[in-house]
C-alpha cells in the first residue's frame, strides 16, 4: 500500500498537566528536559471554544517533544479508570545500562519511588510517577540484531494469532525467560 505522503517523525506528544510551572520545573530537574516554548490562548484554534490554556513544550532530545496543557477552567484531571495505570505511560530511551543505573540513582534522590531495572528481553527499564500521574518508562536496548530481526519477523503472526484468539501468541516466548547471569 502506498501512501499520498510520507511521515518525517512525532512533532509533539501532548498530556494534561494539572500546574504547568510545576510540571516544566519537574521535567527540568528530573529528567533533564529543556523547556522550549509555551503557547496560550483563551479560545481553542482548531474548535474555536472557549478554553484558556497554557501549552508548554519540552525537548526531549533527538528531536522529539513532549508538551502538556494546563486547563484551569476544566474539571479535575484524572486517569481512565478502566486502563490499569501500567498500561498508559511514556518511555524514554537512554544510552545503556550505566545510564539506566545513574538515571535511577538520580530520581530516588528526588524523593521519587522507582521500580526496577525491570527485564524486558531485549531492553530493561524502570517505571515511576511524574507529578500529574503520568507513568514514565526509562528503558536501554540490549537486545542483538537476530533478537530484533526474530521479533519483526513473528510480529505478523503474533498480531494475527492475537486477532483470532485474544490469547498471547508464545512466538516470542523467549523475551520472558530469566534473564542470564
Amino acid at each position: 500500500m502506498t501512501h499520498p505522503f510520507a511521515l518525517n517523525r512525532i512533532h509533539h506528544v501532548a498530556y494534561r498537566c494539572k500546574d504547568a510551572k510545576d510540571t516544566v520545573g519537574w521535567y527540568e530537574r528530573v529528567l533533564g528536559m529543556t523547556y522550549v516554548s509555551a503557547f496560550s490562548e483563551d479560545h481553542v484554534p482548531s474548535t474555536g471554544d472557549y478554553d484558556p490554556y497554557m501549552h508548554v513544550f519540552l525537548d526531549c532530545g533527538g528531536g522529539n517533544v513532549l508538551a502538556f496543557f494546563e486547563l484551569p477552567e476544566q474539571p479535575e484531571m484524572s486517569r481512565d479508570p478502566n486502563t490499569p495505570e501500567w498500561v498508559q505511560h511514556i518511555a524514554f530511551e537512554v544510552a545503556d545500562m550505566d545510564a539506566l543505573l545513574a538515571a535511577k540513582s538520580h530520581i530516588e534522590g528526588q524523593g521519587i519511588e522507582v521500580l526496577g531495572p525491570t527485564f524486558h528481553g531485549i531492553f530493561k527499564s524502570i517505571y515511576f510517577f511524574d507529578p500529574n500521574g503520568h507513568r514514565l518508562e526509562l528503558a536501554c536496548n540490549i537486545g542483538k540484531p537476530d533478537q530484533y530481526a526474530e521479533l519483526k519477523r513473528v510480529a505478523p503472526l503474533m498480531l494475527d494469532e492475537w486477532a483470532e484468539t485474544k490469547k498471547a501468541p508464545r512466538h516470542a516466548d523467549w523475551l520472558h525467560k530469566a534473564e542470564e547471569a
